[in-house]
């Protein structure tokens, strides 16, 4: 591997890291029906951390990957969205070499 591409790497996973400190953790009791539900934004925040959730979710109980409290469609949306943009979508594989 080039110097270039691990610089671009760790960079990568640091920034990764950094943002995904700041994710916030709701108790499951709190998503009670009557609660404002979540919407498109936290819908994207969510898949934007998705992944780094995924792998705390194998060694924790304490965290779902999934807001069960959500408004829905937009919500859904968003965190496809936001999953795409953390997994670096398909324009890449499509790109012609």
């Amino acid at each position: 591997m080039k110097k270039r591409q691990f610089k671009w790497i760790a960079i990568y996973i640091s920034v990764l890291l950094v943002i995904t400190a700041c994710a916030e953790t709701v108790p499951v009791d709190e998503c009670l029906p009557e609660a404002e539900g979540y919407g498109f934004w936290s819908g994207l925040w969510h898949g934007l951390i998705a992944p780094i959730v995924f792998i705390v979710k194998l060694f924790s109980d304490d965290y779902v990957i999934y807001a069960l409290n959500n408004n829905g469609n937009w919500y859904d949306f968003g965190y496809l969205f936001g999953l795409s943009i953390s997994l670096g979508g398909g324009g890449r594989a499509s790109k012609k070499k």
